[in-house]
């Protein structure tokens, strides 16, 4: 029999030390995953959740945490993007505290049925959601040309292009519905770099955060968490590859005043004259050498921490 599965939460110390829970205080965990960041801040003070994931099956595992803290946790399906109207159908209009890890999370990864993982064999979905369209879709009905724009901005692949066209090349006498099938096609085109990486990595990497539109939610997430937090609410969010780490880290410069002028003698962005967050650290924070010692998957995690000034978000400011 199997071991159960343990989640591990990707720097839990460091992200509840800037949230600094404390009761009566109403905190969102965006990508609710197996609850570690949840239990934390239930347990750390009489705190209240709302946890969000898109992914059914994370909230059918968390129904016992819901017993576990009733009244004090509510669990939502929905992406993290839309947390807003979330919220607001739960006549929730602020929040102290918000904390968002990007990315797949490692149950989805270790299932091989979920199709996110090209170490095991299985369908090739990859949706987080489990509806809409899958990485199969994708890959076998997009052009050769939007493949490798797919491949190359997403996963940052220097060969997508023959990636692509192989793919297009194969799919003329055979449908791509296993993951084997395009690791195996990805192998054969892409060298193995020095580092040991799998040449199958990046290219997955492209094809889930396509499917799964990551980067517009993350986008819509970010001004979703500016909407709701109170002044002084804090935000944490961890990510794990550049894509989406530039994105927090453009977006917080923007949002706290800091983002970089064409001249030191040009005027400074109207935007940015009331910035709607304080950075609590200008660069981002990264695992212990214990933590990636016991969980070598957060090896890559970058944890960037601000919290909210009065200042009005920037939509508003801008009106």
């Amino acid at each position: 029999m199997a071991a159960p599965f343990v989640h591990v939460p990707v720097m839990l110390r460091e992200v509840m030390e800037a949230l600094a829970p404390f009761d009566e205080g109403l905190y969102v965990d965006g990508t609710f995953g197996r609850g570690g960041y949840t239990r934390a801040l239930l347990e750390a003070a009489e705190t209240k959740v709302i946890g969000i994931d898109r992914d059914p099956d994370a909230i059918k595992a968390g129904e016992e945490m819901v017993k576990s803290f009733s009244p004090r946790l509510r669990l939502l399906q929905g992406i993290f993007g839309d947390m807003q109207n979330l919220l607001a159908q739960e006549n929730v209009p602020q929040v102290d505290g918000i904390v968002l890890d990007i990315g797949v999370s490692s149950p989805q990864i270790d299932n091989a049925a979920r199709g996110f993982s090209f170490q095991e064999d299985g369908p090739l979905d990859m949706r987080m959601s489990q509806d809409g369209q899958s990485a199969a879709d994708i890959v076998n009905t997009a052009s050769e040309s939007e493949l490798a724009d797919i491949i190359f901005h997403f996963g940052e692949e220097r060969y997508a292009r023959r990636v692509a066209r192989h793919i297009v090349e194969v799919r003329k006498t055979e449908t791509f519905v296993r993951t084997k099938q395009l690791a195996d096609l990805v192998r054969h085109n892409v060298p193995r770099s020095k580092d040991g990486v799998d040449p199958a990595t990046r290219t997955f990497q492209a094809l889930r955060i396509a499917v799964n539109d990551e980067l517009g939610e993350l986008d819509r997430g970010l001004s979703a968490a500016e909407a709701l937090l109170k002044p002084e609410g804090k935000l944490a969010i961890v990510a794990f590859h550049s894509l989406e780490d530039r994105r927090v880290k453009e977006f917080l410069r923007d949002r706290s005043g800091h983002a970089p002028r064409g001249s030191r003698h040009a005027p400074a962005n109207e935007s940015t004259s009331s910035p709607s967050f304080h950075l609590l650290s200008r660069k981002p924070l990264t695992p212990s050498e214990e933590e990636i010692a016991a969980n070598p998957r957060a090896r890559s995690a970058r944890l960037r921490l601000a919290q909210r000034t009065d200042a009005p978000p920037l939509m508003e400011n801008a009106a």
